[in-house]
């Protein structure tokens, strides 16, 4: 009597949610290749307008703010990377994914809700990391502005602001009804964060009652560790208070993005 044998199938790899998010960003980096719009306001406006800021600087006393030329356009760059290569084309990035269902596919899938954001978010997060590690380098040489005096802040104020702005741009994605709209909605907090966050004009030089307010703006934590790294004059209190204030925010924009986030079409 011979025996039989069975013959098992190979086991699949399995995947972890890393390797899931990393295909997943791979695909959506090709797709935002392929978006000329998405490119231009993610790789050349965050470079241009430094440029300028330093022109409108001019007109500023910043020796009275404690500033000068170099740390007040260093942090406004940083600042302007992440609305534009970041926040905005993240937005634009979730509402038209959404609108063709790609995302309501994904769910169908291994990948996760969180998985789905945030390889989504991963190629627009590392191109506004790279690019201020960038614009760091050449405002040092351009500005000739010394190494950071607290780097700790730096690198603590730009991966609170990576995380916050794709958070807020999921959460603004939420009420976006349309890619055309999506082009719209970013617009308000784009435009308070460039004009009261200490991008252009800073904190110091405002009134003591507005420059408080300014101070809780979503933006306003990230500008003002980025800045005190490399000037070093922030306190352990006021670099605290920033870092909790960043941190509310990011709170705010996921509970908004859990309570409110489509993966359907908006009708």
């Amino acid at each position: 009597m011979s025996a039989t044998h069975t013959t098992s199938r190979p086991a699949s790899a399995a995947t972890t949610p890393l390797s899931r998010m990393t295909a997943l960003a791979r695909a959506e980096l090709t797709l935002l290749g392929r978006t000329k719009g998405a490119l231009v306001a993610a790789l050349l406006v965050p470079l241009v307008l430094p440029v300028s800021t330093a022109e409108f600087t001019k007109e500023m006393d910043l020796a009275q703010a404690g500033l000068n030329t170099g740390t007040l356009i260093l942090p406004a760059s940083f600042g302007f990377s992440l609305l534009f290569a970041v926040y905005s084309v993240l937005v634009g990035t979730f509402v038209v994914r959404r609108e063709e269902l790609v995302l309501k596919r994904l769910r169908t899938g291994e990948l996760r809700d969180l998985e789905i954001l945030a390889g989504s978010a991963l190629p627009s997060v590392v191109t506004g990391l790279v690019q201020c590690l960038v614009l760091a380098a050449g405002c040092s040489v351009l500005l000739d502005l010394s190494a950071p005096s607290a780097p700790h802040l730096a690198v603590v104020g730009l991966l609170l602001g990576l995380v916050m702005c794709a958070a807020l741009a999921a959460a603004t994605a939420s009420f976006t009804r349309t890619g055309e709209s999506a082009q719209v909605t970013p617009m308000p907090l784009m435009i308070v964060s460039m004009m009261s966050s200490g991008m252009v004009f800073p904190l110091e030089l405002m009134p003591d009652r507005v420059a408080s307010v300014c101070e809780l703006l979503p933006l306003t934590p990230v500008i003002t560790l980025v800045r005190g790294g490399w000037t070093g004059d922030l306190s352990a209190s006021e670099a605290l208070g920033a870092g909790a204030t960043a941190v509310a925010w990011i709170v705010i924009a996921v509970f908004a993005v859990r309570r409110r986030f489509g993966w359907e079409p908006r009708r």
